[in-house]
Parts: structure tokens; sequence; C-alpha cells
């Protein structure tokens, strides 16, 4: 397999301003964990390979747990996460359907976030599903190989 363009973002120029958007997200007091869960769910849902890889990558090294990773796409039926990781996942995934209903993100979902998140928690979760997904977009769009990072 091969890409059909290099990354936009990189031909573009355009890294360093992502660089600073990861920066805040990473500020907002949000567990990198969660926030890899997050990346990682959003990442399956869109068949973002390239992400899925990077970010499960990412995750091992940060000292996430093969069992957990293993188990992000079955979440909701596996004993392994956290209420709060749960409320995460769980705003990620109807945040990254955006078309699969009328009520895009309920008010249900969000308020068990907001239980577990205090609002500069709650934008980094927002923010991180935001790029997530546009990073999903570059990368399937143009084929972006998994683990091709030279």
């Amino acid at each position: 397999m091969e890409a059909r363009l290099t990354n936009p973002a990189m031909i573009l120029n355009a890294t360093q301003p992502i660089q600073d958007m990861y920066k805040a997200i990473y500020a907002g007091g949000v567990p990198k964990t969660t926030l890899d869960l997050v990346h990682l769910r959003a990442s399956q849902i869109n068949g973002c390979s390239s992400c899925v890889d990077s970010g499960s990558r990412g995750a091992r090294k940060g000292g996430e747990s093969e069992e957990r990773l293993f188990a992000v796409a079955a979440w909701r039926e596996t004993p392994y996460f956290t209420d709060a990781e749960r409320a995460a996942l769980a705003l990620a995934e109807h945040a990254t359907r955006l078309s699969d209903r009328s009520d895009q993100v309920p008010d249900e979902v969000w308020d068990v976030a907001a239980a577990h998140f205090d609002e500069k928690g709650l934008a980094a979760l927002v923010l991180m599903v935001a790029l997530t997904n546009f990073f999903n977009r570059l990368n399937v769009t143009t084929q972006q190989v998994a683990g091709d990072w030279g």
C-alpha cells in the first residue's frame, strides 16, 4: 500500500499549529491515558489504520496495557475501564458518529461526562475528539499507511 499524497499538514507546513493544539489539550487536566483511549476509539470508528496504529503504539509506550487496548472497541462489555474513562469513550463515540442519530450528543451522554470532568477537562476531550477526527479524515482520504512514519 502506498499513500496517495504526503500528509497534507506536512505539505502545507501546518504541523506547528497542530502541535500547539495538542499542547493545549494535554494541559486540560484529563489523564493522558484517557485521551489516548478517546483517540483510539474515534480512530477505530473512522477506520483510520494509521491513527489506530500510532495511537496504540503511543498508548503502549505510555504504559497502557495490551488488555485494555484490545478491549477499547468493546469497552461497554469489559471491566477494564473506570467510570470516567467510560464517560469519555461515550462522548467520543457520539461526537464522532454525528450522522448516526438526530440527537448527536444527547444531554445524558454530556451530563455523565460533566460529572467526571470539569470545564477544562470537557474542553480537552472535545478538542481531542475533533482533532482525532481531523486526522482520521486526512489520513483516510490520502490513504496514509499504518506504521509509515519515515
